[in-house]
């Protein structure tokens, strides 16, 4: 790969991923505004504390009793001292659950500029994960490869945050073994069963092993949830110039001669493909969308599509 910008300085080596470089991250995220969630997809209300007359967690104060107020709450201790009817007011937390989808399959572990597309897709993980607990909200994560899945139940707070990087550091970081894709579909069914009505759910993946099922699952998972598909690409795979490439797998190693303009013309409209698939099914199913490329900077994409997805209420 090519030498780093000084953006990318702190993102290491590129190949692979610490706990430090993305805890790192947090400080750039404090001003990333995560889209709440919609009244229509969810029944939670957002990562906001409000008051509301009914049994809570908290208990906050004690007011002169309104008709209407349920009558399980009365204090009657206050009751009893003042001559007049009191109600107890609680305060209840309600915390929105975010939950980054990572694919580290094979395909994700190659690039050309700046970073793998593991390390990307890395990065932009842990800046949603900071962003979520800037906001009050539970970060957790489902994370897939090939040989199995590993689920993080949301927690609030940096805990949350600190058990999504520490998940990354250990999935996204080169294992070798890895010799098939399992289609996405899979992995989207298991989310499916496992996420909790009204959460954020962000796909990170480059979208190679998309299938039919796909769309059964992402509908499905669109109806009760927000959900925002990221793909990851590295420049290569949008644009091949002609030459002759030292490419490997990480096990094997070999030449990829581009210079038959045929070739070339059969990738272009491969990579079109590619781009295209994904970004439609998504739309489909009108959920949010964003691209982030090797040589891009995380948190600055996360930024700048983050306020476009909230000016479009997504």
């Amino acid at each position: 790969m090519r030498s780093q910008s000084p953006a990318a300085a702190e993102s290491g080596d590129g190949i692979h991923l610490s706990a430090a470089e993305l805890i790192a991250l947090k400080p750039r995220c404090n001003a990333l505004s995560l889209p709440m969630n919609r009244p229509a997809a969810s029944s939670l209300a957002g990562a906001y504390r409000s008051r509301f007359r009914g049994r809570g967690v908290d208990f906050v104060e004690s007011r002169n009793y309104l008709p209407g107020d349920d009558i399980r709450n009365m204090d009657w201790r206050v009751t009893a001292r003042t001559g007049k009817p009191h109600t107890k007011i609680f305060q209840e937390e309600r915390e929105r659950p975010v939950l980054v989808v990572v694919d580290a399959s094979p395909s994700l572990y190659f690039g050309t500029r700046t970073r793998l597309k593991s390390v990307a897709a890395g990065y932009m993980a842990a800046a949603i994960a900071w962003a979520s607990v800037r906001r009050g909200d539970r970060i957790g994560a489902f994370l897939f490869a090939p040989e199995g899945h590993r689920e993080l139940r949301p927690t609030g707070g940096r805990r949350g945050a600190m058990r999504v990087i520490q998940g990354l550091v250990d999935w996204l970081n080169p294992g070798g073994g890895q010799q098939h894709q399992e289609p996405l579909s899979v992995s989207l069914e298991r989310v499916r069963h496992t996420v909790r009505p009204g959460s954020l759910i962000i796909i990170i993946s480059d979208f190679f092993n998309l299938d039919e099922q796909c769309h059964q699952h992402l509908s499905r998972l669109r109806q009760h949830n927000d959900v925002i598909g990221c793909q990851v690409m590295d420049p290569a795979e949008s644009f091949l110039p002609a030459g002759r490439f030292p490419i490997s797998d990480g096990q094997h190693s070999a030449m990829l001669d581009t210079y038959q303009q045929k070739a070339r013309r059969q990738f272009d409209l491969m990579s079109q493909k590619h781009g295209e698939l994904p970004r439609r099914m998504f739309q489909r199913h009108k959920c949010g969308w964003m691209v982030l490329k090797t040589t891009d900077d995380p948190v600055d994409v996360l930024g700048r599509e983050l306020r476009m997805l909230v000016g479009r209420g997504v």
